[in-house]
């Protein structure tokens, strides 16, 4: 079996990815333009904007970043970057989960060998995926570590759901669920909530696993909702929604960057692993997907049933140490504003109330 070696980080630094649509300023609808968008970018940095396995969406990385100030910095700029060359197309930047109205059917798949095999892999599957998230990696110093950090996070990714929930409209339908995109990412065999796992070798074991059964060709294509990786030495989390906004995008990094220094924090000091039954989170993640803001979730502390918004306010008070620590207590505090809402989705909801036109939804939050 082949040797998967991590990474390890000495300090808890962070890499954010997102997931940004591109539309037609006009019409609003998703344009199939990434290619006219990227040929244009004249930047120093060519892997910090990608193509995705639609030629509607942009990815935008950050380089290695020490505290939150920086990733968002590094985000503002080259959102800005891209914003500019997108509007010199015709086309401008779309913040959220999925597109209010345009139909997957009607995106062209990017045309690369990687995302044409996807699509032969997975079939309809990967061609319905039109969807935009958050991705935060934060720096960790071993494999075992990671792997129980991914194990013991998990109880806390319903609620990061539900603050970036953002997704209600699907093929220009209300879905009737403020996360329309957690769903889909669950359509695909490899995604969703991981497997638990007690240390880096059964980590290791399980992928050799699926790749000499034929299941996967890569480690690349395990898309769970958190994930150790090894060439970053990182926990990725990628559970989030895109937010509508930067500073929402700031206010998530941070509470991922402090979960992971707190549980790393509590692993060095040889608390028990705490033991989350896996239908609760499960469970929670449901709640999250179909209420956001409004969910209640189960405590798995003492089971009893509270708040998102009591759970959001109260993460962000028992962290405002380690945030002060990891120099991101101000971009912490964004939590607070997410928590008292209104949350994106209900946002698009809103307008769409109001002037009955999907286009408006994607005309006042799209950049």
């Amino acid at each position: 079996m082949a040797k998967l070696s991590f990474n390890g980080n000495e300090t808890h630094s962070i890499g954010v990815e997102l997931e940004l649509g591109i539309v037609d300023c006009e019409t609003c609808a998703l344009a199939s333009r990434s290619s006219d968008v990227l040929e244009k970018l004249e930047t120093s940095e060519p892997d910090c904007f990608k193509h995705e396995l639609a030629q509607s969406c942009v990815e935008v990385i950050t380089g290695v970043c020490e505290t939150v100030s920086d990733a968002t910095a590094d985000l503002r700029h080259k959102t800005d970057v891209l914003a500019s060359t997108a509007q010199s197309c015709g086309l401008k930047l779309w913040w959220g989960g999925t597109h209010p109205f345009s139909l997957w059917e009607n995106q062209r798949i990017t045309d690369q060998a990687r995302y044409q095999s996807l699509v032969e892999m997975l079939q309809e599957m990967a061609r319905r995926l039109i969807t935009f998230g958050l991705h935060v990696h934060v720096g960790v110093d071993s494999g075992d570590k990671a792997v129980m950090i991914c194990d013991r996070i998990m109880q806390h990714l319903p609620t990061l759901l539900a603050l970036s929930a953002s997704s209600p409209y699907w093929q220009n339908r209300d879905t009737g669920l403020h996360s329309y995109r957690s769903k889909l990412m669950e359509g695909l065999p490899t995604a969703g909530l991981p497997s638990l796992m007690r240390n880096w070798s059964e980590y290791v074991w399980l992928v050799n696993h699926m790749e000499d059964t034929g299941f996967i060709r890569s480690i690349r294509e395990i898309w769970w909702d958190v994930r150790p990786h090894h060439n970053f030495g990182t926990v990725e989390v990628r559970m989030c929604d895109m937010p509508g906004c930067l500073d929402h995008v700031a206010g998530l990094t941070a509470l991922v960057q402090c979960l992971v220094k707190a549980l790393n924090d509590e692993i060095d000091e040889g608390t028990y692993q705490f033991d989350c039954h896996p239908m609760m989170v499960r469970q929670n993640k449901w709640r999250a997907a179909r209420h956001g803001l409004d969910a209640h979730l189960v405590d798995a502390s003492d089971y009893g049933v509270r708040s998102v918004r009591d759970i959001a306010f109260g993460l962000v008070d028992s962290l405002t140490g380690i945030a002060q620590d990891l120099r991101c207590e101000s971009e912490l505090r964004f939590v607070r504003e997410i928590a008292a809402g209104p949350s994106w989705a209900t946002r698009q909801r809103e307008i769409l109330q109001q002037s009955g036109n999907p286009a408006d939804i994607v005309r006042h939050l799209g950049a």
